[in-house]
């Protein structure tokens, strides 16, 4: 059974740590904070943020931010979803406390100098241009975009090269100030360290912190209507994406889907529109199935690429794996080998140290505890062919589609 060690300290600020024998170390400072929170005028801003994090703060240049812990052999860097902002650090276990201050220094300590800003949007203006060249990238969240419009789930989160040149750093900072409060904040860890070592070194670098709380709360979408999109982007091969609004984190019926996706599109060669597309047809070099759960609601999609002539050919064959599961469900032994592939791939996944962090002060950081991996798969065997067929068919019973050709 996994022991996590958590604690809270005075501002608000929690902790999660997990003992395991390694000499290497993970930290993690997670904000309940995304582009979701973006008000009508700051497309983008969560992220221009991110970046704009390590760009100098009271103590340090951008130069010694960088520097810090990769002269140390370690690793410092930083994410934007659209509801969570991160800053993670490795490093080797006995400087555990040096990659904690300088998270601590990041977040609460930023300058977001002018003179450093102005070169950092040609930085994120790059990244853009680049998100641009890349329809297989760009059509996920074009989608998103669609089945969320009118909400901020319905924007990407790199935004627009023409917002990038209005925030500056009195913008960032009342960002910083309206959605990166104490209230919304876990600092995760994951290393060969004692619970006390831990909540020493969070108390001598977060305690201080003044406690805030947030001030707002996130909307949830309105209803949207179904539709059918083709784009047309003179591509040499045709992008589609097909899929609908999901349960949200909260939904108990948020784990049966995540089976039923990783059954019907996840990565194993062995998923049943890889074997039904590329396998017997040939048709096409990647097809999958995603599930992205947010707060309130959440999307799923089938992606696949394929020749212009063969997307509706494509088309047919994932309407044939839907329609068989949403009639039939899995067969007893399709069902079996789910779960088994399923638990299996969330065991691996766990070997890898760093995003196990993560996933945990995810966890703690949306629901206030971990549960214990055991529990999940007890509640993965507990899933029967009749919760696969309804779910089935409540998400795949009205698609939407969209195809970039």
């Amino acid at each position: 059974m996994e022991k996590f060690y958590t604690y809270t300290l005075p501002n608000g600020i929690r902790g999660i740590h997990r003992a395991v024998r390694s000499d290497v170390a993970y930290c993690a400072l997670i904000i309940n904070a995304g582009t979701r929170d973006e008000l009508g005028d700051e497309h983008g801003l969560a992220h221009f943020t991110e970046h704009a994090l390590f760009k100098g703060t009271e103590h340090r240049r951008a130069y010694h931010i960088n520097c810090r812990l990769e002269n140390l052999g370690g690793e410092l860097n930083a994410y934007t979803t659209k509801e969570e902002t991160a800053i993670h650090a490795t490093v080797l276990r006995r400087d555990i406390a040096k990659a904690a201050e300088l998270i601590a220094d990041i977040a609460f300590h930023s300058t977001f100098p002018e003179k450093e800003l102005v070169r950092e949007r040609e930085v994120v203006a790059d990244e853009i241009n680049s998100y641009k060249d890349s329809p297989a990238d760009m059509i996920y969240d074009t989608f998103e975009d669609m089945i969320f419009e009118g909400s901020q789930l319905g924007h990407n989160i790199l935004g627009r090269k023409t917002a990038l040149k209005h925030y500056n750093t009195e913008r960032i900072k009342r960002f910083v100030t309206r959605t990166h409060t104490t209230d919304q904040m876990v600092f995760a860890t994951v290393g060969n360290i004692s619970d006390r070592r831990i909540r020493e070194i969070a108390e001598r670098y977060f305690a201080h912190v003044p406690a805030s709380n947030r001030s707002f709360e996130r909307i949830a979408p309105a209803p949207f209507e179904p539709f059918e999109k083709s784009v047309s982007k003179h591509l040499h091969q045709a992008h589609c994406i097909i899929g609908n609004r999901a349960y949200s984190l909260n939904d108990k019926r948020r784990l049966p889907l995540a089976l039923l996706i990783n059954t019907l599109g996840g990565p194993c060669a062995n998923s049943l529109l890889n074997i039904a597309v590329r396998e017997r047809n040939g048709l096409t070099y990647n097809i999958e199935a995603t599930y992205t759960p947010y707060t309130d609601t959440g999307a799923t999609s089938i992606y696949f690429s394929s020749d212009r002539d063969k997307i509706e050919r494509c088309r047919e064959l994932v309407a044939e794996q839907i329609d068989t599961l949403c009639r039939e469900s899995l067969t007893a032994r399709q069902l079996a080998i789910a779960k088994k592939q399923y638990m299996g791939q969330m065991a691996i996944a766990m070997e890898s140290r760093e995003a196990y962090m993560l996933g945990n002060g995810k966890s703690f950081l949306i629901y206030n505890e971990i549960e214990p991996v055991e529990k999940v798969y007890e509640r993965i065997n507990a899933i029967t062919r009749d919760q696969i067929a309804e779910i089935a068919n409540d998400i795949f019973g009205r698609t939407s589609t969209l195809i970039y050709k």
